[in-house]
């Protein structure tokens, strides 16, 4: 059955639901799209070069040790974040014996230029009498989260 007056071309009953869900979805995906392309272009525009920041770990025997040496780390401006993973099972050797303990793991975004010093606060602050801090350099990120990194931790 077709709708409309008689002797002139009309729609199917149903071609009227497909075209209005089709001019739905297209308002929908109109907005998707857009907020997509922002984030592209935000992301595009920023630059960034490989290696100027570093991701460090430190492991510390007990939750108030990590704590303190995080707060210690981001107050002084030697990195931007510390996050604090608690529950890390390590196992290693040491004089001669294979140990194995439950530590929690700092983990510290922070420039390159810092590491050294970062190092040397963790070797003064912490209970072991060998502590762990070992830094790779960040190739890729998302570039705002890399330059807020570089805007809170200033350069040496």
């Amino acid at each position: 059955m077709r709708l409309g007056r008689p002797g002139e071309e009309t729609l199917p009953r149903g071609s009227f639901k497909a075209l209005a869900v089709t001019v739905l979805l297209s308002a929908l995906m109109f907005q998707l799209l857009r907020i997509v392309g922002l984030r592209a272009f935000s992301m595009a525009s920023e630059t960034y070069t490989s290696g100027t920041h570093s991701a460090a770990f430190v492991t510390c025997p007990n939750d108030t040790v990590a704590k303190e040496l995080a707060r210690g780390i981001v107050q002084r401006k030697l990195a931007a974040c510390v996050n604090v993973v608690p529950a890390v099972t390590s196992i290693y050797e040491w004089q001669g014996q294979i140990e194995e303990d439950s530590e929690v793991l700092l983990m510290i975004k922070t420039r390159s230029s810092k590491v050294a010093a970062l190092a040397e606060f963790v070797r003064s602050n912490h209970p072991y009498e060998v502590a762990e801090v070992i830094s790779l350099p960040i190739d890729q990120g998302n570039p705002p989260y890399l330059k807020w990194i570089g805007d809170v931790v200033p350069d040496q």
